[in-house]
């Protein structure tokens, strides 16, 4: 069996009492053989790329700045461009609009996803979109961008939403919280989703699955993700884990 882990920040986990190497082989011992590692901002992403060089046959790479980490550093259109041409990254993002966080700033956010999203379609690079609160900018930006191809990662939002992704042509990745028991809402989502637009992630070292919620997150556990889909979509495990490897290589354009 093969898995991926289409979202991590492997450069967030804590190393105090283990190595990368270590989340590595860890991940690969439940079958986790490759990971997304994900940037939120173009500083962090050449620091990452520097630090996760090594195991490039392991890893690939976002390049992006989050919503919520726009104040933390000038968004350079220019370097980003330069920094999203490297062949190890594979997506731009994460990026998307967040206004449950964050709601002094919302037409830079705007004006940022639009970016990420027209340099995607330059580039033809599928974006990673967050979004919190709002769903209908989201929506309405990525159809008026024309957005190349992306995920809608971390999926928390409704049925409705789910089906204009799907219709925009986008895929939908499901984490830890479709695990935890105030999440039927997104369980019905995650029953609705076509085999073949769906993704599976950890967004680790957050949002840990049952029965590791509490704790740190880390790619090992999309396994638990994939256990809980196969469960709802009546489907073997190993099922999931083709399909949602397929559709990792299909839209990221990895070869694995």
């Amino acid at each position: 069996m093969f898995l991926v882990d289409s979202h991590c920040h492997l450069d967030s986990l804590n190393y105090d009492n283990q190595s990368l190497k270590d989340v590595l082989a860890k991940a690969n011992e439940h079958a986790v053989k490759h990971c997304l590692s994900v940037a939120t901002t173009l500083s962090g992403y050449q620091s990452m790329r520097t630090w996760l060089a090594p195991y490039f046959g392991q890893i690939s790479l976002s390049c992006g700045v989050h919503p919520l980490n726009l104040q933390d550093e000038t968004f350079d259109l220019d370097l980003f461009k330069n920094l999203a041409q490297d062949e190890h990254v594979v997506a731009l993002g994460e990026t998307g609009l967040d206004y449950y966080y964050q709601q002094d700033h919302i037409q830079v956010q705007q004006a940022a996803f639009a970016a990420h999203i027209r340099l995607g379609r330059e580039l033809q690079k599928p974006v990673i979109v967050h979004t919190r609160q709002a769903k209908d900018d989201t929506l309405a930006i990525l159809k008026d961008e024309n957005v190349h191809s992306g995920v809608l990662h971390c999926f928390t939002e409704d049925l409705d939403t789910a089906k204009k992704l799907l219709d925009l042509g986008l895929y939908i990745s499901f984490s830890g919280i479709v695990t935890f028991k105030n999440a039927e809402s997104i369980r019905e989502v995650a029953r609705f989703v076509p085999l073949d637009r769906l993704l599976i992630e950890t967004d680790s070292p957050y949002l840990a699955p049952v029965p590791y919620r509490g704790k740190e997150n880390q790619p090992a556990h999309v396994r638990q993700v994939a256990e809980y889909l196969a469960v709802l979509k009546q489907q073997p495990v190993e099922i999931i884990a083709e399909k949602t490897t397929e559709n990792f290589c299909h839209l990221f354009g990895v070869r694995l």
